[in-house]
């Protein structure tokens, strides 16, 4: 009897650590995509503070997302070694480091410095996360852990913009950037207050090299680069960060210099992407478990969201409806999401995951790096709709990609 009693006993303990697993790395990865939008939501006042023109602060983001690329690489394996929850630490500190280097910053050599301490805490984040959840999320829950990882990070995307300018409107913009450390530092106490929710042992060696003994044929790293559906997927994953990345950085000056919107209510609209995009998430979900053509849903998702962008560009619209077209954008970006993970995860070679997943979201750094300086030098020159117009071409051109390796995917099958 009391065995019967204690196997419902036990299943609540389960239930109630995965969350908590969930929610402790899910507040940690949305502060990664907070500070992803620190530096773009900071462009007005750094620009009037230090004379800066937009290809000048796009170098700053383009920085922090090299920075973040050649380290995600790297991260790995450090987390391998040293275990998942002190470079986890490490890149929050990192975070809070940065956010006092952007407050007290006196030229551009200080921003520029902010920029790299904060790639460098950015780096770290995916290999740790996925490492904690693996590891510590019981396998009936894992599908809601990435589910909820995805979302948390759209929700600091989110959350950004409005703590930013909220704070330089009612302070200064200094007041800003230390609150966002600020911010930082309090999740930071937060895992390590929950630290043994998230200990991870380190990998032991011998367990990697079974790995590689038993390592299917055609996963080794020159496999890999030789294999066209690995590049398609680097570029698809390429463009749609480059599309991604002229909402994220450019919202704001365009809707004010296009729309005359205040940088306030430009804020809200920038926002309402993320949080428009974190349900268009939800919906994804649905739709990718309904159906196995999941490029369709990518390739309409994205071009209906690039064609939303480019209205907005073109100016046609009134002041009004111009806050609820980019948060219509954001859903059918953010509807394509949980198909786009899908659709990578039909062209991984069995045993090749980790390896894949890092040449991935290397394009994403590349497409993150790159889209800064482009789009920066359109804003300079006068061309106020590049960055929207540009992040349509660049959607069209991720939804190109996409059925061109779901058909490579079925040839192979």
């Amino acid at each position: 009897m009391q065995q019967v009693l204690a196997a419902p006993g036990l299943k609540f303990a389960r239930r109630r650590l995965d969350w908590k697993v969930i929610g402790l790395v899910g507040i940690a990865h949305a502060s990664s995509h907070f500070f992803q939008l620190v530096i773009p939501s900071l462009f007005a006042p750094l620009a009037t503070e230090f004379g800066l023109g937009f290809a000048e602060l796009g170098v700053l983001v383009a920085v922090f997302y090299a920075i973040s690329g050649v380290g995600q690489a790297s991260s790995g394996f450090v987390v391998d070694r040293a275990g998942a929850r002190p470079v986890l630490w490490f890149g929050l500190a990192c975070f809070v480091v940065a956010g006092v280097l952007l407050g007290l910053a006196s030229n551009y050599g200080w921003l520029m410095a902010g920029a790299v301490v904060a790639g460098i805490g950015n780096s770290v984040f995916h290999p740790v996360d996925f490492s904690i959840l693996n590891r510590r999320v019981s396998s009936p829950r894992l599908g809601h852990a990435f589910s909820a990882h995805g979302i948390t990070g759209n929700l600091g995307w989110a959350t950004t913009p409005i703590f930013i300018t909220t704070l330089t409107h009612l302070f200064n913009w200094r007041v800003a950037a230390f609150g966002a450390g600020l911010l930082v530092a309090i999740i930071l106490t937060m895992t390590v207050w929950g630290r043994r929710v998230l200990a991870v042992e380190a990998a032991r060696r011998p367990v990697r090299g079974r790995r590689l003994e038993a390592a299917p044929a055609g996963t080794s790293l020159g496999a890999l680069l030789a294999n066209p559906v690995v590049w398609g997927a680097f570029l698809f994953f390429m463009f749609s960060s480059i599309a991604i990345s002229a909402v994220q950085n450019y919202t704001i000056p365009i809707l004010g210099s296009l729309y005359g919107i205040s940088s306030v209510t430009a804020s809200t609209a920038l926002s309402g992407y993320m949080v428009a995009g974190a349900c268009g998430m939800v919906l994804g979900g649905f739709l990718v478990s309904s159906g196995p053509h999941s490029e369709r849903i990518v390739g309409m998702s994205f071009v209906a969201a690039g064609a939303l962008l480019a209205l907005l560009a073109m100016g046609w619209l009134p002041m009004a409806a111009a806050v609820p077209c980019v948060a219509l954008a954001g859903l059918c970006a953010g509807v394509a999401g949980p198909s786009r993970d899908m659709l990578v995860r039909r062209v991984t070679p069995r045993g090749a995951t980790g390896s894949v997943y890092g040449l991935v979201y290397s394009g994403m750094d590349t497409g993150s790096a790159l889209a800064p300086l482009a789009f920066g030098v359109m804003l300079d020159a006068g061309l106020r709709q590049g960055p929207y117009l540009g992040a349509f071409l660049a959607f069209c051109l991720a939804a190109f990609f996409a059925a061109l390796i779901a058909a490579k995917a079925r040839r192979a099958h």
